[in-house]
């Protein structure tokens, strides 16, 4: 069950991918790979990555940043870390 909180990050992440990758924000869901379903090249994610950072106010370490293959994984990642 998505939470409203899970529901706003969701949101703003949907239009981080619309914008760098041109994904559209309907197909942005939870269980949607980054990679197979969006089609978002490595060029692209480490883009989306820097706009998740500026716009959430969070640090993704490198390390981290390989962890994040769906967009479900980017907004549990981005709801633990939020300040």
């Amino acid at each position: 069950m998505t939470t409203t909180a899970s529901k706003a990050v969701l949101d703003q992440v949907a239009q981080i991918v619309t914008e760098v990758a041109g994904a559209p924000v309907a197909d942005v869901t939870l269980d949607k790979s980054f990679t197979d379903d969006l089609g978002v090249d490595s060029l692209s994610m480490v883009e989306i990555i820097y706009a998740v950072e500026d716009t959430f106010g969070i640090t993704i370490p490198e390390e981290e940043s390989k962890n994040l293959r769906t967009v479900g994984d980017a907004v549990a990642f981005i709801e633990a870390h939020q300040a």
